[in-house]
């Protein structure tokens, strides 16, 4: 092949993009999207089970909730991958993933409920609003307006924690890339190619959710 500098050849990086970039579509995309979609959900669904259920099992959500974040990602996943050997690495990683975040966006689902002024309860209770109309209609829109920007930098995180998958046999970008080095014994170029995607993709979200951040404070201001 042409274009060999010793370090760097230009051709392995041309051929390696293509497939590198495919898995990022396909793969690290959907795993990213659908994985934060599960971890926002549950994540609120474990911070408002915290806040307002019987205190036994608000103990018992927490200590679960504490479990998951004190154990590595990646010894969730090869538990999960060697227990339930009859489902997708794809979509156990996808599930496992979304648990494993949800914990974290539980805390901040929590801090912005607690932010919340006490005097919209009241006002609530002076409207004679029902418990669960407080929460969906004044509560929860008001503490998720002050989490959109936290919530963003865990998917972002979510994002970047992709290639832990090929643990459980997921070939995504930095798997493929691991392949093509295999395959045409040239390692650095496609490495460094998915390691770009990433920072790419990476600094958009960041500037986005900067930008999310900044629009909400001017617009609460």
């Amino acid at each position: 092949m042409n274009g060999d500098t010793g370090f760097w050849n230009w051709d392995h990086a041309a051929a390696s993009f293509p497939d590198i970039l495919m898995k990022f579509l396909t793969v690290t995309l959907v795993v990213t999207v659908i994985g934060s979609i599960i971890a926002a959900v549950l994540g609120l669904a474990i911070a408002l089970g915290r806040r307002t259920a019987p205190r036994p099992i608000a103990a018992i959500i927490t200590l679960l909730m504490n479990f998951v974040r004190m154990t590595p990602l990646v010894v969730q996943l090869l538990f999960a991958y060697y227990v339930f050997t009859t489902v997708s690495p794809l979509v156990l990683g996808i599930v496992i993933i979304g648990i494993h975040y949800a914990t974290y966006m539980a805390e901040v689902y929590r801090a912005g409920i607690e932010a919340v002024p006490p005097g919209q309860w009241e006002a609530s209770t002076a409207l004679s609003m029902s418990r669960g109309r407080t929460w969906a209609a004044v509560i929860i829109p008001q503490a998720l307006r002050s989490t959109l920007p936290s919530l963003g930098n865990y998917v972002i995180s979510m994002f970047k924690d992709t290639p832990f998958l090929m643990v459980i046999t997921v070939t995504e970008m930095v798997r493929q890339a691991q392949l093509y080095g295999g395959k045409n014994f040239r390692y650095v170029e496609a490495i460094i190619i998915a390691g770009l995607i990433y920072l790419v993709a990476s600094y958009l979200s960041s500037l986005l959710t900067r930008r999310l951040e900044k629009r909400l404070e001017y617009t609460t201001a």
